[in-house]
């Protein structure tokens, strides 16, 4: 059988793009492939489950224009799929007078991107909010919200079978040839032959995009591992909802922050460290080949000298609890060593160009047979289903 579209990549970027495409023209025959044996275990799987409001985005950029239209995508979807969800509102917090100009502009991006409601508010109003937060200004995004992404990734995957999709688990793809115009791609399982090929591969998205197009030499996924703890049941008071620092703006990170989860509990972190592997969720989990592989790229040195300060403070706090308890008191200045537990990480798969430039915006690149999404880090989750229809119709504009 031959496929019209093959869509590499079971997380919620691929899931929601298989979705698109069969609502918009449910005669094509899509396949959607996946390495492991189960959908969405990776970066939707170890998501912390924020639903992104649109602040941080330059305005204009793909980042902030997909966040905010799959926002409201999303709420509607789960509101029809009877997902729960909730929207919390957050505060970004200032904790020093430095901050203030960055947490202005944070402002303004926030309201140019249409946050309405989104205000500066009183050190007393932030009480209000946080009781236990501490600092020296803050705003509150009322539109933020938390759901579990991992449940809305399931039911992407069982709204395509609905609509006569057919996913494949267990099928790691391995080689991608082209003969005839078909693309025929090699699996771990079989040979699955298609007219065009969609690549939301994630961690290994630059892989799999050399393999259908070998001009693709200028972008590498640099890995870097979030690491989580969580507050003890008994100190969860400490945080209402959701609480965040102001941003490095030259570095593509929020900061140490503390989340209430959908499932239950508070999360405080992540920290961001080089993952040794591509999955590599633990400081133990060593690829040799894939790090020298990192390590060897001219775009990952240039970013190492640039950054390696905050490098090495990131990686200080992935080694000491002590240095991860300091870094979350500036915010809340109670939370004591003895309240956290280790909690989860996630692997971020950040794209990084040759000359050093860890990309900032979602980055989609279309070859002759296939559209590859090489870029797609956070607010990718909230964005979905925005840069599933963004995808769709690069993809359904060649079976017109």
């Amino acid at each position: 059988m031959i496929y019209d579209i093959a869509i590499i990549g079971g997380g919620i970027v691929g899931l929601a793009t298989g979705l698109k495409i069969l609502n918009q023209k449910p005669s094509l025959k899509v396949v959607l492939l996946e390495k492991e044996n189960e959908l969405a275990k990776h970066q939707t799987g170890n998501n912390s489950g924020v639903i992104h409001s649109g602040l941080y985005y330059k305005p204009g950029s793909l980042k902030a224009t997909n966040c905010i239209n799959g926002y409201h995508e999303l709420i509607q979807f789960c509101e029809a799929e009877k997902i729960p969800f909730e929207i919390t509102g957050k505060v970004v917090v200032a904790t020093k007078n430095e901050q203030k100009p960055l947490l202005d502009t944070l402002l303004s991006r926030g309201l140019e991107n249409g946050l309405e409601g989104t205000r500066k508010i009183s050190l007393e109003e932030l009480k209000e909010y946080e009781p236990h937060c501490a600092g020296v200004a803050a705003i509150h995004v009322p539109q933020t919200g938390i759901v579990d992404y991992h449940k809305v990734a399931l039911a992407y995957g069982r709204k395509i079978l609905q609509a006569g999709g057919t996913i494949l688990l267990n099928h790691k793809v391995l080689k991608i040839s082209q003969k005839d115009s078909i693309n025929y791609i090699e699996t771990s399982n079989k040979v699955v032959e298609s007219k065009l090929i969609i690549n939301c591969a994630g961690l290994y998205s630059d892989k799999v995009a050399l393999m259908n197009d070998e001009g693709i030499k200028d972008v590498k996924i640099i890995p870097f591992r979030g690491e989580y703890f969580k507050l003890k049941k008994e100190r969860e008071y400490l945080v209402k909802n959701l609480i965040y620092p102001v941003p490095d703006p030259n570095f593509p990170f929020l900061g140490v922050h503390f989340t209430r989860m959908m499932k239950g509990g508070v999360e405080a972190g992540p920290n961001a460290v080089l993952a040794f592997k591509r999955e590599g969720y633990t400081k133990s989990q060593i690829n040799l080949g894939e790090l020298a592989e990192t390590l060897a790229w001219p775009g990952f040195q240039k970013v190492a000298a640039k950054y390696w300060k905050t490098g090495f403070g990131e990686l200080y706090r992935s080694f000491s609890k002590s240095a991860f308890t300091k870094a979350l008191q500036e915010l809340i200045p109670e939370i004591q060593e003895s309240d956290l537990v280790e909690g989860g990480a996630g692997v971020r798969a950040q794209a990084c160009d040759r000359t050093g430039g860890l990309l900032d915006d979602f980055s989609i690149r279309e070859s002759t047979f296939a559209i590859n999404v090489l870029n797609a880090p956070s607010p990718a989750a909230t964005s979905s289903l925005s840069i599933g229809s963004t995808v769709a119709e690069m993809a359904l504009s060649r079976f017109k």
